[in-house]
């Protein structure tokens, strides 16, 4: 059956006499099938409208002659849209099917190069100078006047249908860009002044380096990307280290210029993190779907983690002073959020449960304390008590001030990335 019915007539040879192409006119005629815009010359009443090429308008002037189309209607189909159909099917055959390649061509159209000057007199708040940028007149700005303006002084300034443009576009540019590649693995910290991203302050650094700094580096060469995002499961203070099979990790590689890596090249990246410092060390790199990194974050707050801490006691203690400890099980703490994390997290009172403790005495004023405890717990805030903002804690159960001299993760309860064998 024929997209275009004999009532649709009309309304062509009045979209033709206005100057109109075959696609706006089926795009007027709310037609959906997407096929019938990539051979609209078969179509109907338009079957003698033979178009060929292609009339482009730069990205720019797109969303003001769109507008000056379909105003006062609301289901039009878009010209985006409408492109995408025709162009998709086209593409896709002559270069054999998906990409992971993004290919973006820019366009000047020189004749409609004054078609937005109005808009800066009628919304000059959305058309102000920005450096780096040749042009008042972005794509965003040109949408956001045209979101203000209304029906009315658009009429004044801009025909409906508008002016049908006598010559073609001119290319300007073409941008290549890659989709991302996604690398996971877990990393150990042994270092006590390392913290897991940049640290600054004011803008000026604090440390060094970083785990996601000696990390991503030789991967960003490897993969030759201009850029990442760095993620993970949780994340451990400075003073800490992350011991055991260590922590997962992601890595979102952005525009890489080399997207894939035998099992043995992501085994000798791998030891060029390793080699490249003593403060870290990186297990079970592999490169993986932006899909499985969700895996990562799943039952965020179900999970466990494991920690082992140097506590000091004010009050000097015995073995039988601290034995019961082993024998609490499942202990929900009453969290508020804590002094040191306030200026960025906010302020609330969240519900933590410590599932085991045991402890190994050290001398009177010294023991080791092991944790199991769900996700998020603060565990400094547990031993200190935070003057009283995590309630219980472990000087009310042990009657005298404590503090933690040293902590380790032991262990990130979480089955991701799969281990990959030595």
């Amino acid at each position: 059956m024929l997209p275009l019915k004999e009532k649709d007539k009309p309304i062509v040879q009045k979209l033709l006499s206005a100057g109109c192409c075959a696609r706006c006119i089926l795009r007027f005629c709310c037609i959906r099938v997407q096929a019938t815009y990539r051979r609209p010359q078969q179509v109907g009443p338009i079957r003698h409208t033979h178009t060929h090429t292609f009339a482009g308008l730069t990205v720019t002037r797109l969303p003001l002659r769109e507008k000056g189309l379909v105003l006062d209607k609301d289901d039009i189909i878009p010209l985006k849209e409408a492109f995408k159909w025709i162009m998709q099917g086209l593409v896709s055959k002559e270069l054999g099917g998906a990409s992971a390649l993004e290919v973006g061509v820019e366009f000047t159209h020189k004749e409609t190069d004054a078609d937005c000057h109005f808009l800066a007199t009628v919304c000059p708040d959305c058309f102000k100078p920005a450096k780096n940028k040749q042009s008042v007149f972005t794509r965003m700005a040109v949408v956001k006047a045209l979101e203000k303006i209304s029906d009315v002084k658009f009429l004044r300034h801009f025909p409906c249908p508008p002016t049908q443009p006598s010559s073609c576009c001119s290319p300007q540019g073409v941008q290549c860009l890659h989709l991302s590649v996604f690398v996971a693995g877990r990393y150990n910290k042994f270092c006590r002044s390392l913290p897991q991203t940049p640290w600054l302050i004011d803008g000026e650094r604090r440390m060094e380096s970083s785990v996601e700094e000696l990390i991503a580096a030789p991967v960003l060469s490897t993969f030759r990307a201009e850029g990442f995002n760095f993620s993970s499961s949780g994340r451990e203070d400075v003073d800490v280290r992350t011991l055991g099979n260590g922590r997962p990790f992601a890595m979102e590689l952005l525009n890489p210029h080399r997207s894939r890596l035998s099992r043995m090249e992501m085994k000798q990246l791998q030891q060029t993190i390793n080699e490249s410092s003593d403060k870290i060390r990186v297990r079970d790199l592999q490169i993986v779907t932006r899909d499985a990194m969700s895996r990562m974050k799943e039952g965020e707050e179900e999970k466990t983690k494991s920690y082992t801490a140097l506590v000091w006691t004010r009050r000097p203690i015995q073995r039988e002073d601290i034995s019961f400890i082993g024998d609490i099980k499942e202990l929900t703490l009453d969290q508020k959020t804590p002094l040191r994390v306030l200026h960025r997290r906010a302020l609330a009172v969240r519900q933590r449960v410590v599932h085991s403790m045991n402890v190994h005495f050290l001398d009177p004023h010294h023991f080791h304390l092991r944790l199991k405890t769900q996700a998020g717990t603060y565990i400094k805030e547990f031993v200190h008590g935070d003057f009283g903002r995590t309630k219980p804690n472990l000087c009310e159960l042990l009657r005298t001030d404590a503090d933690i001299l040293e902590l380790d993760v032991e262990s990130v309860d979480v089955d991701w990335p799969p281990a990959i064998p030595e």
